[in-house]
C-alpha cells in the first residue's frame, strides 16, 4: 500500500485502533477514526494531539465506505452490520498486527498464542531477551499495540502476543518465531461455535511462514497434533512436551527427573524446576516454551537461566493476595476458560472454595469434573446468569451459591472456607456481565479481600 493521500478508516478507538491511526498518520495516511461507543478521553487526546480526525457513538458509513483501507478492532465481529457492508463493498480490511507488520522494516517478530498461558509465556520471553540486552519491546494484547511500538518507539525485536481474533484477518503477517501454546475450547461465539473454526483461526499464525521460519508448539496438545497431521506447514516445526523425554540430538523441549531441558543447535540448557521463579505445571510448560524460543532467537543457556530464576509472574494470574486467618485467597481472574481452571485447580495442594461464573461462552465444564470433585468443597458463583454452573456441579459439589458482585462473593467463600483452605478465583467465563474486563474483576476481587 502506498503512501500519499489514500485514506485509512479504523474501527475502533482502543488500543490497538488509536495505535493503527498513529502509525497511518506518521506513514502518510489520510485517517480517520469511527468507534460505535464512546471513546475514552486518554485516547481522545492522543488523536487530538495527532492531528487525527475521529467520530464516537456511531459510524458515518459515507466517510466508510469511500475508503482505501479499513483497519478494524479485533472485538469487532464479522457479523456486525458495518462488516457486512465493508465485505460487500470489496474494500480492504486488516487487523491492526498486519497493519503493522508492513511497516516493521527489518525488525525481528516472535509471535504468541494459544488458548492459555498467553500473557506470561509472551512476558517470559520478553523478559529473557531484556536480560540478553535485545533491543525489544513487548506489544499485543500486552503492552502497547504493535503498531503504536512501531510508530513511536520502534525496536530490533518484537515480542507480540496475539489472539485468534487479530490472526482473522492477517494477509501477510509473518513471524520469525512463532508459538501456539495449546488448544482449548474459547471464544466460539465468535466462530459460529464450531472447535475446528477456532482450532484454524489459532493456525492462522502459521499461514505466511516459510522454511526459513520457526514453529514451536506443544507435541502434549491433542488438538494440536491432530491438525498437524492433515495439515503440514511451511515453517521448521519445534516441540516441547512433558509426556516423552526428547532425543539429545534432537531439538526441543522437555521435562526430565524435575529438570527443565532446552536442546537447541548441539547445546543443552538444564534447570531444575524447583528454580524457576514461578511454579505449577502450566509454568513448566510456559518456561519450556519460552525457553526453547529464546534458543531460537540466539540467547545462550546461562542467560536463560539467569532469567527464568528472575522473573515475576503476571496480575491476575495464579495471583497471592493475603492470608485472612488461614485461609489463602487467590485472583486467577485471566482465568477465563475452563482448560484455565484446570491448570489453576491442578496446582491447588489444599481444599479449595471455587468463585466461577461469569458470560459464559458455550463451557463444557467436563474437562474440570474430576478435578472439582476432588478439591473442590464449595462454588461461589460470581455471574448474572449461573444456570449452567448449578445444573452441571449440582451433583458433584454439595454447596453453590449464587453472588453478583466481587464483594458479596467474597464474603461468602470466606463464609464457606475453613482454616487451610483455599479460595480461588478462577471464573472460567469472560467478566463483560458485571465488569469493564478480567482485570477490573480481579481488582475488586483483590479490594474486597483487604477490606475483609
Amino acid at each position: 500500500m502506498d503512501k500519499g493521500s489514500r485514506k485509512l478508516v479504523v474501527l475502533g478507538a482502543a488500543e490497538s485502533g488509536v495505535g493503527a491511526a498513529l502509525l497511518g498518520k506518521k506513514e502518510g495516511w489520510n485517517v480517520f477514526v469511527s468507534d460505535g461507543g464512546k471513546i475514552k478521553e486518554a485516547y481522545k487526546n492522543e488523536l487530538n494531539s495527532a492531528g487525527i480526525d475521529f467520530e464516537e457513538g456511531g459510524h458515518s458509513e459515507d466517510k466508510i465506505l469511500s475508503t482505501d483501507c479499513i483497519i478494524k478492532s479485533p472485538g469487532i465481529p464479522e457479523k456486525a452490520a458495518v462488516i457486512k457492508k465493508i465485505r460487500a463493498a470489496g474494500i480492504e480490511l486488516c487487523s491492526e498486527i498486519e497493519f503493522g507488520y508492513r511497516y516493521k522494516g527489518n525488525s525481528k517478530i516472535i509471535a504468541i498464542t494459544g488458548s492459555n498461558g498467553k500473557s506470561t509465556t509472551t512476558k517470559m520471553i520478553y523478559h529473557t531477551l531484556s536480560v540478553a540486552g535485545y533491543d525489544v519491546s513487548m506489544v499485543g494484547n500486552i503492552g502497547n499495540s504493535f503498531a503504536k511500538q512501531i510508530a513511536e518507539a520502534p525496536t530490533e525485536w518484537y515480542v507480540i502476543e496475539v489472539s485468534s481474533f487479530q490472526l482473522d484477518d492477517i494477509q501477510s503477517f509473518r513471524p520469525d518465531i512463532a508459538l501456539l501454546l495449546n488448544i482449548s475450547p474459547d471464544h466460539l461465539d465468535r466462530y459460529e461455535y464450531k472447535y475446528e473454526n477456532y482450532i484454524a483461526a489459532k493456525f492462522r499464525i502459521t499461514a505466511y511462514q516459510t522454511k526459513d521460519d520457526i514453529f514451536i508448539t506443544n507435541r502434549d496438545d491433542k488438538e494440536i497434533s491432530k491438525y498437524l497431521e492433515t495439515n503440514p506447514i511451511n515453517a521448521r516445526t519445534i516441540y516441547f512436551t512433558m509426556s516423552e523425554h526428547t532425543n539429545p540430538n534432537t531439538d526441543g523441549a522437555f521435562i526430565d527427573n524435575d529438570h527443565l531441558n532446552i536442546n537447541y543447535d548441539g547445546e543443552n540448557t538444564s534447570m531444575s524446576i524447583h528454580d524457576l521463579s514461578v511454579q505449577g505445571k502450566h509454568n513448566q510448560y510456559n518456561s519450556m516454551a519460552a525457553g526453547i524460543s529464546a534458543r531460537t532467537a540466539g540467547i545462550r543457556s546461562a542467560k536463560i537461566r539467569e532469567s527464568f530464576s528472575t522473573f515475576e509472574g503476571i496480575a491476575h494470574r495464579l495471583e497471592f493476595v493475603a492470608s485472612v486467618r488461614g485461609v489463602d485467597f487467590i485472583n486467577d481472574s485471566k482465568a477465563t476458560n475452563v482448560n484455565s481452571v484446570w491448570f489453576a485447580l491442578e496446582s491447588m495442594k489444599k481444599p479449595v472454595v471455587l468463585i466461577l461464573g461469569g458470560q459464559d461462552k458455550g463451557n463444557d465444564y467436563n474437562e474440570i469434573k474430576e478435578l472439582v470433585a476432588e478439591k473442590v468443597k464449595a462454588i461461589v458463583c460470581l455471574g448474572v446468569d449461573n444456570k449452567n454452573i448449578h445444573e452441571f456441579f449440582s451433583a458433584i459439589v454439595p454447596t453453590i451459591v449464587d453472588t453478583q458482585s466481587a464483594k458479596d462473593a467474597v464474603l461468602a467463600a470466606y463464609s464457606l472456607a475453613e482454616k487451610n483452605d483455599v479460595v480461588l478465583l478462577a471464573p472460567a467465563c469472560a467478566s463483560f456481565d458485571l465488569f469493564a474486563n478480567y482485570e477490573d474483576r480481579g481488582d475488586q476481587f483483590k479490594e474486597a479481600v483487604k477490606s475483609l
